[in-house]
């Protein structure tokens, strides 16, 4: 059972309308990053999750992306109410779509399900929203810096803020699992090799170590072609 408030989490205000703007929020209403993705992601993710609080941590962030997906509506709904007569208005997707949101990206593809990262496990899953609230923070980084309105501003600093929270939340959740840092998951377990680090990108005497390429973790493999000709002799 749904009940939908008609009042948003965060209040959003446009003083400045601008529709060319609108048209690049409209990346975070029908884009891959977008609000709309991250909600059916979570929400159909939950049902694959035994852990119950888990469970429930997905499905009250699913809710509130959206929530999330509702202001940026109201953002792009603003930005292009009453402005249909402006050289600004007609040289957007609005022109021919009408004002308001809608769900396309800004340059005008469709939102698909492809933009959906789910697979049945949870720790797959949990990994996968890390990623994606990533990404919704990166595009949110980038409208912040073009905005004008300070209203605007105001409401995609919000939305990013919550894309940290959240990033926090899986990551909490993760850990509880026992997969924050341990990257094997599932029933069959990797050969020998995971132990090893191939350098297959040479630079003669002047190659990257780090923690990811030594002890005690990893093997490093300076010459995997010898490797693989002793291996075939």
């Amino acid at each position: 059972m749904f009940f939908h408030k008609k009042e948003p989490i965060h209040a959003v205000k446009v003083q400045e309308t601008n529709p060319r703007f609108a048209q690049l929020l409209l990346e975070q209403f029908g884009g891959a990053t977008g609000e709309l993705t991250a909600a059916l992601q979570y929400w159909v993710q939950s049902f694959h999750v035994e852990n119950p609080g888990i469970r429930d941590m997905l499905q009250d962030i699913a809710i509130e992306e959206f929530g999330h997906l509702e202001m940026v509506g109201q953002l792009i709904e603003a930005h292009t109410k009453n402005t249909d007569q402006t050289a600004a208005y007609q040289s957007t997707l609005f022109a021919i779509r009408g004002i308001g949101p809608h769900f396309v990206d800004s340059q005008g593809s469709a939102w698909t399900a492809n933009y959906l990262n789910e697979g049945g496990d949870v720790v797959r899953d949990l990994r996968a929203n890390i990623a994606a609230e990533g990404g919704a923070r990166q595009t949110y980084e980038q409208l912040i810096k073009l905005a004008t309105d300070e209203g605007t501003k105001q409401t995609l600093v919000h939305l990013l803020t919550r894309e940290v929270s959240h990033t926090q939340m899986f990551m909490k959740a993760l850990d509880s699992l026992g997969k924050l840092t341990d990257p094997i998951f599932g029933n069959i377990q990797p050969d020998e090799t995971v132990a090893l680090y191939y350098n297959l990108s040479t630079n003669g005497d002047k190659e990257e170590r780090g923690p990811w390429n030594s002890e005690p973790t990893f093997q490093y493999v300076a010459n995997p072609l010898e490797q693989v000709m002793s291996g075939n002799s």
